[in-house]
């Protein structure tokens, strides 16, 4: 068996078993971390993409992606068989123009491309923007942000683990365009943390 036959056969397996159930059990599951930005939050489900899209960014993309919502991915996941995989359980197109994408998959590792490459939105459409999928390490253990805004009680700490050294100045970008910008879905595993462009966050004070 050639590598191009198991590369060809692995598009078309790792869907969910379940699809209707599962299915909406990630999307309750984002839209429960959206409306609570910064908490932790089990997918309920998994994937089984091929590498190197993880098991939770797999199952984001078979919820929320569909023929209507081009999708950008880096050149490690265009290289892989994510393409195939994406186009047969999801028929979302791939695009290469960033302003174009509706959701954006980064592997963990990958480099993470300045926010305002992508679609922003316009003051009359904010919500014509991207959702960026970032894979990390580990959704604990990192540098500490302190994050407030809607949905947030006061204040919450946060740690990814795998964000770029720049993260907080592409946020801090990104929040000074609103009500434009990205909104971010952060993923380990099948866990999820989601920053939607509403929310403030500074670097902990130790």
């Amino acid at each position: 068996m050639g590598v191009q036959t198991e590369i060809h056969a692995s598009a078309y397996a790792g869907a969910f078993t379940d699809p209707v159930f599962q299915s909406q059990s990630v999307f309750r599951a984002l839209m429960d971390a959206m409306a609570r930005p910064g908490t932790i939050v089990p997918l309920g489900a998994a994937a089984m993409p091929p590498a190197p899209l993880g098991a939770g960014a797999g199952a984001i993309a078979l919820t929320l992606c569909d023929d209507g919502t081009p999708v950008w991915l880096t050149n490690a996941l265009v290289q892989s068989s994510v393409p195939a995989w994406l186009s047969f359980h999801t028929s979302a197109p791939l695009t290469n123009l960033k302003p174009e994408a509706r959701f954006v998959f980064i592997e963990a590792g990958g480099l993470v491309p300045g926010f305002d490459q992508f679609a922003l939105g316009t003051q009359e459409y904010p919500d014509r923007s991207a959702t960026l999928v970032l894979e990390l390490a580990s959704l604990h253990g990192g540098p500490e942000f302190v994050a407030a805004g809607p949905g947030i009680k006061s204040e919450t700490i946060i740690a990814p683990l795998g964000l770029p050294e720049i993260f907080l100045t592409l946020w801090a970008e990104n929040r000074a365009l609103f009500p434009r910008g990205v909104d971010l879905i952060l993923v380990a595993g099948t866990d999820v943390l989601c920053l939607p462009r509403t929310t403030k966050l500074r670097r902990r004070e130790v």
